[in-house]
């Protein structure tokens, strides 16, 4: 649910809520969301509400909202856990959280063990299910394990020309049972039938947030005449079994795990 927090045109609320209703209904039961992601909890709460009006306690149980915690970096207090989470809790109209993915980008301040840990009272207290990473690196994941808090994912950026996460962080999470939650793995829509043979886009073109910040992965990796070589063999592949682009993309990032 990043592209509610901006940068995505604008977003009519009812709107969304009978189109996260849609998705629902064709299977896609699981969101990813964060605090700062403008009201992506909000609608997590509002769609939580009609979800039970219209269908029951039964369909209701079935969805998950991973929401993320993303804190300045500072002194964190066992108050400041509490009073994020519970507002969490309210704004997405939940007792418990399925999944917390912590983030902290500041790996200089150490405050973000004592913020795990207060993470891990909370878990062990049933207010959240389990505790997860959002782009945290190898090695501060491994200062974890050694304190022994028990982490289920870290959410990382992973696609065809993105793979740095094979280097050492899918081994070590194969290792130690933890899940990566992959983003970026169609880099926002640029690695699709869409941009196949298309000359490169211009800046007026690149019109939201996420093609914008994809775009610049592609000029880091090696520009867009090479890009145009990766669709067309990503394409004659997808021809090969009737699927789409974005679909051979995406295998990549699923089955590059069970080939280690």
């Amino acid at each position: 649910m990043w592209q509610v927090a901006g940068g995505h045109g604008h977003i009519d609320h009812e709107s969304a809520i009978g189109d996260m209703m849609k998705y629902h209904d064709v299977g896609f039961t699981t969101w990813d969301l964060a605090d700062i992601y403008g009201p992506a909890e909000d609608f997590i709460g509002d769609f939580r509400r009609k979800l039970l009006t219209l269908k029951g306690k039964e369909e209701l149980d079935r969805i998950q909202a991973l929401t993320k915690w993303v804190p300045q970096p500072g002194r964190i207090t066992r108050t400041i856990v509490n009073e994020n989470i519970e507002r969490s809790l309210c704004r997405m109209s939940v007792s418990s959280l399925d999944l917390l993915q912590f983030h902290w980008w500041d790996y200089n301040n150490p405050y973000y063990m004592d913020a795990l840990r207060y993470l891990s009272d909370l878990r062990d207290k049933g207010i959240i299910k389990h505790i997860g990473l959002t782009n945290f690196d190898t090695e501060r994941m491994q200062i974890m394990i050694d304190s022994k808090l028990k982490i289920v994912s870290n959410q990382v950026q992973y696609s065809i020309i993105d793979r740095r996460p094979e280097v050492k962080m899918v081994p070590f999470c194969l290792k130690h049972n933890i899940s990566l939650l992959a983003y970026g793995s169609i880099c926002g829509g640029l690695i699709s039938d869409h941009y196949l043979g298309r000359m490169q886009p211009s800046a007026t073109e690149l019109n939201t947030l996420s093609l914008r910040k994809y775009k610049k992965m592609i000029d880091a990796w090696g520009g867009w005449n090479l890009f145009q070589e990766l669709l067309s063999t990503l394409n004659r592949i997808a021809q090969k079994y009737n699927v789409s682009i974005a679909n051979v993309a995406t295998i990549y990032s699923l089955m590059w795990v069970f080939l280690v």
